[in-house]
């Protein structure tokens, strides 16, 4: 898949973890807040920066309560919560136009089939799906009318919800992100190893948005094979609201862009091959099959001619079985390391 002109996939089809600053409702509404978490994520070295688009009266049913994570940060009405948090579509688009001016993507959870339309005056570079909405069929259909690429967490689903999203999505370009939907999300309970197991179901299983508080999280998930992560930027993580403290403030996030770009390069490409930094040590320090005395033209090599020392410049002892009972070629010095020269 690629957002923009970045393709989102392992070593080496990117120079490195892919990772958005998910601003969400951090902005506590304001636009000059939101304006500052930009400045913010590109100073950390982010991406892409990700907004929410949503509608309390198109989202919310009479019946909606508050989140035990909200309650805890004393929200008791979703409704007049979600209300305070709106942001303009003027003003995302402000904020928008300030991101790709510092080079970064941008993308826009839409939590409404009714608010496509006005998301679409965005032209944002991706669309992301939150994880409660990994089971909101005519949602993300309608987002696939769209023609653009797909983000899609998982956090509380089950791997058949996994799957059955996978068929409605079919060749729609998209990626899945492990996800665990608590927040924050305690070490213990960060569900790394989920990814891998999505990756049964739907090979575009590349990502991991994480609600953990830790700097280090998302340098586990690419050394475990994640090329996409998606983390909460705040600008003060216990300021009020519902996201603040399962994010990280500028400084955090800054230190978690720079380890997971260090696991990136420490991870490599998925090769296993002698690297040019390997060659004198492999020289070196391997073993070759060495001539325990003089051998003369002609003679034919037994087990009790050959021993096994460094360097492994000469035939690898590997091979023993196949240079017992061969002909020397010319007379060979003691205590050197047989090459293939020396046989006929």
């Amino acid at each position: 898949m690629h957002i923009g002109e970045r393709t989102i996939a392992p070593a080496p089809a990117q120079p490195g973890p892919y990772i958005i600053a998910e601003l969400g409702v951090n902005h506590d509404g304001s636009r000059s807040r939101a304006l500052e978490l930009v400045d913010a994520a590109s100073d950390a070295g982010a991406d892409a920066i990700k907004l929410q688009l949503f509608d309390p009266d198109l989202l919310l049913s009479s019946a909606s309560i508050a989140a035990e994570y909200q309650l805890s940060a004393g929200i008791e009405d979703p409704h007049a919560m979600l209300r305070e948090l709106e942001l303009e579509l003027s003003d995302m688009q402000l904020v928008f136009d300030l991101a790709r001016e510092l080079a970064m993507h941008c993308i826009v959870t839409t939590f409404s089939s009714e608010l496509i339309e006005q998301a679409e005056t965005l032209q944002c570079d991706a669309y992301k799906t939150a994880s409660p909405d990994l089971i909101n069929r005519p949602l993300i259909e309608s987002l696939m009318t769209t023609g653009r690429p797909l983000i899609l967490s998982t956090g509380a689903a089950t791997l058949e919800e996994v799957r059955e999203a996978t068929e409605w999505l079919g060749t729609t370009p998209h990626v899945l992100m492990q996800c665990v939907s608590a927040y924050p999300t305690p070490a213990q309970h960060a569900a790394l190893a989920g990814r891998a197991a999505m990756l049964s179901v739907n090979p575009n299983a590349l990502g991991y948005s994480d609600h953990t508080t830790a700097t280090d999280t998302g340098a586990l998930a690419v050394a475990s094979g994640a090329c996409i992560l998606e983390k909460h930027l705040t600008y003060d993580r216990n300021a009020s609201g519902p996201d603040h403290s399962a994010s990280l403030d500028p400084a955090g996030f800054a230190e978690y862009v720079r380890l997971a770009n260090r696991a990136w390069t420490m991870l490599g490409a998925p090769l296993k091959k002698v690297l040019e930094i390997e060659e004198d040590v492999r020289d070196v320090s391997r073993q070759s099959l060495v001539t325990k005395r003089e051998l003369p033209r002609g003679h034919e090599i037994t087990a009790d001619d050959l021993t096994v020392k460094r360097p492994g410049t000469g035939i690898s002892p590997a091979k023993l079985a196949q240079v017992i009972g061969a002909i020397t070629s010319r007379s060979v010095d003691a205590d050197v390391p047989l090459v293939n020269d020396d046989l006929q």
